[in-house]
Formats: structure tokens, sequence, C-alpha cells
């Protein structure tokens, strides 16, 4: 009972990933606000059921938990969530900030409304839900933040522009959260999940090499990425703030922090032609190749 007594809110745990945090937290001790919109991959539509399900889930096996369709996508959604959490259980202890939708595209074919949609769920939407919570953090001086990243924004992937810039942006976003909020007992930290969800399933396998990772990645279920997160919201991970973890199967694994790797200098400063001259030979033996091949198939974080 890692979280007994702590009051949890979950965004987008109608299905998937949201989904196995929210039952798992519940199993911890956790009562919990299940957010979902109910809508379709793209963000269109809405269904109560999704939500409700899994309220009925947690409370058929005695544990305590409320369903909440606001949309995160606003500053007036994010303080309606907290406020469900307040209002229902008194309190709120931990924000999961998972709800997202897919518009993917070519970048020279992306309109602004896919543009606009994709950045104000995944990135305005972990912020609104941030923002309305920590006042509450800050004054218990108590509080756990989990981000969901992607490593369409670590690594990239193609057609993903909208989507890779918000999950870069909530990397930052974590960071500094974790920075502002550490004088607080709040800790901030991201998940890259590697699982089989209705997101993954709409992008296109067309290669023979494409369709047999898509046929490996299906294996790997959204429950997994679970045990972490409930980890990440219990007093055992205190000193755990501002990182980012993968999830691959039954396999954790850390990201690196940006760090420079390699420098040049050069006594009278450099000009473009300087730069011609030693680059290859310096920092160009330094460079990490793009990865074009799709980060959901190709991506392989051991080697």
């Amino acid at each position: 009972m890692l979280l007994k007594d702590r009051v949890a809110v979950v965004t987008g745990a109608g299905r998937g990933i949201g989904r196995e945090i929210a039952l798992q937290m519940a199993r911890a001790g956790a009562r919990v606000v299940v957010n979902d919109v109910g809508g379709r991959e793209d963000g269109t539509g809405a269904e109560a059921t999704p939500a409700a399900e899994v309220v009925r889930e947690i409370e058929t096996v005695g544990g305590q938990a409320l369903a909440n369709y606001d949309s995160v996508a606003s500053m007036a959604g994010g303080q309606k969530i907290v406020q469900a959490a307040l209002d229902a259980f008194g309190r709120i202890d931990i924000v999961v900030n998972n709800a997202g939708i897919l518009r993917d595209r070519m970048l020279f074919n992306m309109t602004e409304e896919e543009w606009d949609a994709v950045i104000a769920v995944h990135l305005k939407g972990t912020f609104a839900v941030t923002r309305a919570a920590a006042p509450h953090f800050k004054v218990q001086r108590w509080g756990r933040v989990i981000n969901m990243t992607s490593t369409s924004g670590l690594i990239g992937n193609i057609g993903q522009a909208n989507y890779a810039a918000a999950k870069m942006g909530i990397v930052g976003l974590t960071r500094v959260t974790a920075l502002d909020m550490a004088r607080y007992n709040v800790t901030a930290n991201c998940i890259s999940p590697f699982a089989w969800t209705r997101m993954v399933g709409t992008i296109p396998a067309e290669t023979p090499e494409e369709k047999a990772r898509l046929e490996k990645f299906q294996k790997m279920s959204p429950a997994h990425i679970a045990p972490l997160a409930v980890y990440l919201a219990s007093e055992a991970a205190q000193g755990v703030s501002g990182q980012i973890f993968g999830v691959r199967g039954k396999e954790i694994f850390v990201f690196s922090q940006p760090r420079p790797t390699r420098s040049i200098h050069h006594a009278e400063g450099w000009t473009p032609e300087r730069l011609a001259e030693v680059f290859p030979g310096t920092l160009g033996r330094h460079l990490v190749p793009l990865e074009t091949s799709g980060q959901y198939f190709a991506y392989d974080p051991l080697v």
C-alpha cells in the first residue's frame, strides 16, 4: 500500500497506459480521479463509458474513484480536474499527465489546427493540470508530478512534428517543475513508455521490417508502465526528481541528461572557413546519426 491515503489524478485514464496506472494506484491505496473525455485517437468525439468503467473496476475491488470528463486542453479544464479531487476526497497528492491525441502529418502538409490541437492536449494540458495542483502541493509540502514524454520527442519520428515538439516540451516543463517545487518536497519526473496502445496502432507499417518490428511491439503491454508510475508517486521515490525513465516490456531504463560531449577552441575565435576546415575531424566525428526509420520500430536504447 505505497499510496495509502493519497489522492491521485490520472488524465487520459479511460484506456491504455492511463487506465493501467489508475488501476494500480488504486490497488496501492490511492483514491483516484479517473479523467478522460472518451475521445478518439485524434481527440474528436466524447464518451463517458471508458472512465466510468475504470471507476467501476476500482470500486469492485474496494477502492475509491471518481470519473471526470473535463478536457486538459484549457486552464479552466485543469482547474476543474483538480477541484474534482478536492471536492470528492479533500486533497490532491499526485498528478499523472497522460492524456494525449495524435494528428500525424508530414511537416510540409501539417495544418495549423493539427499543430494546435496536439500541442494543446499534450503540452498545455500537462501545464494546466500541474499548475492547478501546484499551489496545493506547495501548501501541504508534498506532491508528485509524473508526465508522459516519448522518444518521438527525445529521438524524433517521421510525420510527428506536433507530437514530438509537445513531448520534448514536456521534458523541459518537467525539469523546471522539479526545480521550482523541490523546496516544497515535490518531485516531477517523465516516463517514456514503450507499449501497444490505440495511438501506436495508428502508426503505419509499410515495409517488411516495420511490420516485423510492429509485431514485436504489440507484445508490450500498457500494464508494464504502471509499476514505475506508482513507485515514482510514493514516498519511497522522494530523492528521484527531474529524471526521464523509459519502460520497454519488463525493462526499465533511465535516459541520460543533455550534456556537452566534445568541444573545440581556437585562440583567435572561429570563422566559417576555420570551422569548415576543422569541424569534420573534430566535432563532426562525434555526431549522433539521425534515426530515419521511426522510433517506435527501430529505436533500441541499448545500442
